[in-house]
């Protein structure tokens, strides 16, 4: 996958925001167990009380809890509460909420941040506490034990004030016992002692006659609209990070599409030997479809996983620490799950993307094939291999859905044993009162949060090494250096340009081979004459010719144009002075017009029809209904081989080059009319340089040079007469074809 990263560069804005977008979400997220342990707890548990910190007390309350609290500790909690009775201003405004404040005055705490509040909570939380646990204790003083006879409960009289009793103690007494007594709550945490406190607070708002329902209600409503908020914002940032990661998978597959379409447009014949035609649709295809799927799941998942991960497991640690190996355990377990799923099936993603490539190219095969196939009734053969090619990636597919199958049930598995774990290990916490259940249930939440993200890089390790392989597959297409290059510094053919063509001493060998297919190989065509190329089959005609467009280039020796050697200027600037007739005639879907502005699509409608007249199309283009705007189906398969041959010339002749190559371009035409073309020829081309590689004698007697090629060296050089007498190999061929009088 690295080695395609700078192609999303383009998309590095996109990415940036998707990731700012899924670290909101993922707070969001990670915020909403939070909120639900708040409810719990306080909502529901302390019915709304928030801490330990009461909104307002009566001064007889506070009297008590001052007895437990220190001079300065208890100037500071006065500090912070206004003292309300009937002389106060505001009497009548605060006797509307707590109606008791008619009986005797109260305490109104007053309007502190929330770092005072924090320190008030420590303060008076453990002072409401041992005001309860006293209170408790007065009310059964048989069964006060210990604590009761230090406290004096056993002198206790009907009518007789316990927190009376106590002020009278000596100070360092009186401090004693409150450190004797804070003891028994020295293991609790902050959050259990509000709870705890919460109790005595919500006794004390009874008492106020403040109104607790609504307090707990609006506390809910509070903490639920929070909630809902953080969950719309939440599935606003998933939305929008999905259409980000599917517009830059979109953009970036159709940006390697490009690409690759590109590269393999400036692919020589040595490139196109390398990577088949069906490996190469299957590269700009399935593979890209394969990088552009993970790309979203990457940016959709990959980014989030670690924040909610990470985040989860402070968090979760935040609402206890002694649980923390039953997500260790939860995590380890499931990657180790995962690491020995990936390491059997990365070896059949490689397998997989070679039998795509073998199926598609039996399916091509099969289609451009298909008549010769029907002629030879071999459509059970054909069938057997499409069987055999489609059954091997078939049993690949399902062993790697049977890896699916088995780690999806083993990873809900883990997932809920750590559900279990969880419950049973809080259940005991909570019992202890170590633990509140709120807290309990947010650390569920957590947990599966954290082994969920987990779950999530675990499915990317599915996927990610398919796309590697994919994404390997097209880089070394990108990656490929065309061994045609166009010189640093090019030069020009001079204006305008003859056509003279000279070979002088080449050699070509094709890539990987072992030996030349073409030796020394010299001879010179000019411009208003004909060069023909003849000899067996394999003898290095169409090889010859492929060398003068740079298809390849020479292996040793040079081919100069106008005296120029075409390795000098680029290969737009060669081939556009060439006109190029190919041994299989290729069509493109589209009409006859649009196939022959190929040649020159600045062409006129005249223009067009000449060069058809030329290349005698003319007749059998008139006697369709649409005439050149008639369609053409894919590779010209609505055509027959003559005429494809035809239109292939007629495309040819429309650029109007000073130099044509024709390999082999007559052999589908009757003898009449190829006839009739070469007449055509020499009057349109009087002024060009033509090549004609053919197997008939016929179509070259009257050329003006004849080269004839045995084994890739040229046996014979000169005209059709010279060559029946000087050159045993010509005659041959030609007496194979025509009687002697036909010759002559």
């Amino acid at each position: 996958m690295t080695r395609l990263a700078k192609y999303l560069k383009p998309f590095a804005g996109l990415i940036l925001l998707t990731v700012v977008l899924l670290f909101i979400q993922a707070n969001c997220d990670l915020a909403l167990p939070d909120y639900m342990s708040q409810i719990v707890n306080v909502g529901i548990q302390q019915r709304g009380v928030e801490n330990a910190v009461p909104m307002a007390i009566r001064e007889s309350e506070m009297q008590k809890l001052a007895l437990f609290l220190s001079p300065q500790d208890q100037a500071k909690v006065l500090d912070d509460y206004t003292l309300i009775d009937r002389s106060s201003p505001d009497y009548s405004l605060y006797l509307k909420t707590y109606p008791d404040l008619a009986k005797e005055p109260i305490y109104v705490l007053k309007d502190v941040g929330a770092a005072e509040i924090n320190q008030l909570d420590g303060l008076m939380g453990k002072s409401l506490l041992i005001v309860s646990f006293i209170q408790q204790l007065a009310a059964n003083p048989s069964q006060a034990g210990a604590v009761g006879q230090a406290l004096g409960l056993s002198k206790l009289r009907p009518g007789m004030d316990v927190f009376a009793l106590l002020g009278q103690l000596p100070a360092a007494q009186l401090s004693e016992m409150t450190a004797a007594i804070g003891q028994k709550f020295s293991t609790l945490g902050s959050s259990l002692i509000d709870q705890m406190a919460a109790s005595s607070i919500q006794a004390e708002y009874t008492a106020l006659g403040l109104n607790t329902t609504a307090l707990q209600n609006n506390y809910i409503l509070r903490i639920g609209g929070l909630m809902l908020l953080l969950t719309l914002l939440s599935a606003s940032c998933s939305v929008a990070v999905s259409w980000l990661s599917a517009r830059t998978a979109a953009g970036l597959a159709r940006d390697l599409r490009r690409s690759v379409f590109t590269k393999v447009e400036s692919f020589s014949s040595t490139e196109f030997d390398r990577f088949s035609t069906a490996s190469l649709i299957t590269r700009s295809t399935n593979d890209i479809t394969q990088i552009q799927m993970v790309v979203i799941m990457i940016m959709r998942m990959v980014f989030y996983a670690p924040i909610i991960g990470i985040g989860g497991i402070i968090r979760a640690l935040g609402k206890n620490t002694s649980m923390w190996w039953i997500i260790a355990l939860a995590v380890v377990v499931l990657v180790s799950m995962v690491m020995t799923l990936f390491s059997v099936a990365l070896p059949r993603f490689r397998i997989i993307q070679s039998l795509i490539d073998r199926l598609n190219l039996v399916m091509r095969e099969n289609l451009s094939g298909m008549m010769v196939i029907r002629a030879f009734n071999r459509q059970d053969l054909e069938l057997d291999r499409f069987d055999q090619a489609n059954e091997n990636i078939t049993g690949v597919m399902l062993f790697v859905n049977r890896l699916m199958v088995i780690m999806m049930p083993g990873m809900m598995l883990i997932m809920n044993g750590a559900t279990l774990l969880i419950l049973w290990v809080g259940a005991h916490q909570v019992a202890l009162a170590h633990m509140q259940v709120g807290d309990m249930i947010a650390f569920l939440q957590y947990a599966m949060l954290i082994v969920f993200a987990f779950l999530m890089l675990s499915m990317m390790f599915i996927f990610v090494p398919r796309a590697s392989v994919s994404a390997g597959r097209i880089a070394d297409v990108l990656e490929t250096e065309a061994v045609i290059k166009d010189p640093a510094t090019p030069q020009r053919f001079r204006e305008p340009l003859q056509g003279t063509i000279e070979f002088r001493q080449v050699c070509f060998r094709y890539p990987n081979a072992e030996e030349d297919v073409l030796h020394d190989i010299s001879f010179t065509a000019r411009p208003g004459h004909t060069t023909a190329f003849i000899g067996s089959t394999g003898s290095g005609k169409s090889t010859i010719v492929n060398l003068i467009p740079r298809f390849y280039d020479v292996t040793e020796g040079s081919i100069f144009i106008d005296g120029m050697d075409i390795r000098e200027v680029t290969q737009q600037d060669l081939r556009d002075k060439i006109g190029y007739i190919p041994q299989r005639g290729n069509l493109f879907s589209g009409t006859i017009a649009s196939n022959l502005l190929y040649g020159d699509e600045n062409a006129s409608r005249e223009e067009l029809e000449e060069a058809a007249n030329i290349a005698q199309a003319t007749e059998f283009i008139s006697a369709l209904p649409e005439g050149l705007d008639a369609p053409v189906s894919e590779g010209g398969k609505n055509v027959s081989g003559g005429q494809k041959q035809r239109l292939s010339l007629a495309r040819a002749l429309v650029k109007k080059a000073p130099i044509y190559i024709l390999d082999d371009s007559f052999s589908a035409l009757d003898f009449k009319t190829d006839a009739a073309v070469r007449r055509g020829l020499k009057e349109k081309t009087s002024s060009s340089t033509l090549l004609i590689v053919t197997q008939r004698v016929s179509t070259i007697k009257d050329a003006d040079q004849i080269i004839v090629l045995e084994e890739g060296r040229v046996v014979g050089k000169g005209s059709h007469q010279d060559l029946m007498r000087e050159c045993e190999p010509y005659r041959e061929i030609a007496l194979s074809q025509l009687s002697q009088e036909e010759l002559e």
